[in-house]
């Protein structure tokens, strides 16, 4: 019994401290089959987001699932250090049948005895009286002061990824609107010079970047809500993935360059989360809205924004043929996150609305209406 005790408390703890070390300290994907906190996700994420579908769809549900990512870190980071202070506490109870001592305390007081010296309580009410004992509890005060220190300081590089993620996408809602449309998008830069749109993809192009190393490392990342109601990377990442493959369609190769790049990292690192988090394509997938009124719509914007901007078939099937590179795995992926994904354009708002020109107009309207 002592051997057997003896061999799950071992294999506990290894696996507890390969896991750690994977998700804290590893800087690269982990792809084993086998890992411990991606079953944690998946058990907990279901079970997190079937309650959330109690709620109907708006400001409750979203309050909801915002609560997961942090709170699951919390219950991670706990059931990691219990599975140490168990495993130690067998490995404990099992030294003292195998070393021959005489007195053997019950597996619960060992597993309190671990608990004091992985916390460094230094109770001292139980005392190991046998050399590999004492080393055990020596290599479990160290293990749990390391413990505690690295996941201390893995919460603030984890935070730091989060907010340069969404700090762009304060940004992005003033071009795109709330909900974004790539209707909304392009209307923003009506009247730009053609190079101020390739700037902004290429800023795009580099948080499409900075996503792929942090969301292929820290998977959890896709489960943090933005802080801002009505803000999603998804979404963001949907809009702009739009909008590049209207670029790249129809427009000549001196125009496409950049967007061409921008697709190819946003598709990157769409693939990357579905990766890590084992999310597989949606079978199926909606128009979102694209139908032949939408695409007149859009023809026309994409016109006033690049000049050179053609609408032919051929144009026209190089936009679905990159659709259907993107929009299995986008939808599988907001089906997955419950993550709204948004439409091309939005009915009940016209993308004159979003222009930079009406923004100055409702301006001077406000200045002229407070002089009155």
């Amino acid at each position: 019994m002592q051997v057997i005790a003896m061999a799950v408390g071992a294999l506990l703890v290894l696996a507890t401290l390969l896991d750690a070390f994977e998700v804290v300290l590893l800087p690269r994907p982990v792809f084993r089959r086998v890992q411990l906190n991606r079953y944690f996700f998946r058990c907990t994420w279901h079970a997190w987001s079937r309650l959330a579908h109690l709620w109907p769809a708006g400001r409750w549900r979203e309050d909801f699932i915002g609560v997961y990512g942090p709170l699951s870190m919390v219950v991670l980071f706990a059931l990691w250090a219990g599975s140490l202070v168990v495993g130690f506490g067998c490995m404990q109870w099992a030294l003292q049948g195998l070393s021959g001592s005489g007195r053997i305390d019950s597996l619960t007081s060992q597993i309190i005895v671990s608990g004091d010296a992985f916390f460094t309580l230094g109770y001292g009410d139980v005392v190991p009286h046998h050399t590999l004992s004492r080393l055990l509890i020596v290599m479990e005060a160290g293990t749990g002061f390391g413990f505690i220190a690295l996941n201390i300081g893995y919460l603030p590089v984890l935070y730091q990824h989060f907010t340069r993620r969404d700090l762009q996408l304060i940004e992005f809602s003033a071009r795109a609107g709330s909900p974004p449309t790539a209707a909304a998008l392009l209307g923003w830069h009506v009247h730009s010079h053609p190079d101020a749109l390739d700037r902004w993809l290429r800023d795009w192009e580099l948080w499409a970047s900075e996503l792929v190393e942090s969301h292929a490392v820290y998977p959890n990342l896709a489960f943090y809500r933005s802080q801002h109601e009505g803000h999603s990377w998804l979404g963001a990442l949907a809009v702009v993935l739009d909008v590049c493959s209207l670029m790249i369609g129809g427009a000549d190769d001196a125009q496409r360059h950049q967007a061409t790049a921008t697709f190819a990292a946003l598709r990157r690192m769409l693939d990357e989360v579905c990766e890590s988090l084992r999310v597989k394509p949606a079978p199926q997938v909606s128009a979102r809205g694209m139908n032949a009124e939408t695409m007149r719509v859009l023809a026309a914007t994409m016109r006033r924004t690049l000049p050179h901007w053609r609408d032919d078939e051929g144009a026209l099937h190089a936009v679905r043929v990159l659709r259907a590179t993107y929009e299995p795995r986008l939808e599988g992926l907001a089906a997955y996150l419950m993550l709204p994904v948004p439409d091309w354009i939005d009915p009940a708002v016209t993308p004159e609305r979003f222009s930079r020109d009406a923004v100055v107009r409702q301006l001077t309207k406000g200045r002229m209406d407070d002089a009155a």
